[in-house]
């Protein structure tokens, strides 16, 4: 019963993903800057700690993301209209994926500004 319960669970969380690609333009966005990271990183051989680094970047930012829609999704569906409370609570979730995608850019800068001057 246990293992049906598990798999139901992956499913559950594969059906969120393919919602939140299929709806969200900023996954589209996210995914696209995600995958030129690592070809950057594959690119230049990156380190392990590099690898590290930019996989907790690409992980945090798209999480921090689907969680952001979750949250702007219940928001519209407890109260449809434009409400104060809602909209600071829509607004803090987005800042906190901002703040992160801020430091993940950093991050990409500190590893490959480095390795792209080397390389011209």
């Amino acid at each position: 019963m246990k293992s049906k319960s598990r798999l139901s669970s992956f499913r559950f969380a594969i059906n969120g993903i393919k919602h939140f690609v299929k709806t969200e333009k900023n996954a589209k966005i996210h995914f696209l800057l995600a995958l030129i990271a690592l070809a950057l990183g594959y690119g230049f051989n990156i380190s392990n700690i590099e690898w590290i680094l930019i996989l907790v970047s690409i992980g945090g930012v798209i999480s921090l993301e689907i969680i952001n829609t979750s949250i702007e999704n219940m928001a519209d569906f407890i109260h449809e209209g434009i409400h104060p409370q809602i909209k600071i609570i829509k607004d803090l979730s987005a800042g906190a994926v901002l703040v992160f995608s801020l430091v993940a850019f950093l991050i990409g800068i500190i590893i490959f500004i480095p390795k792209i001057y080397t390389y011209f």
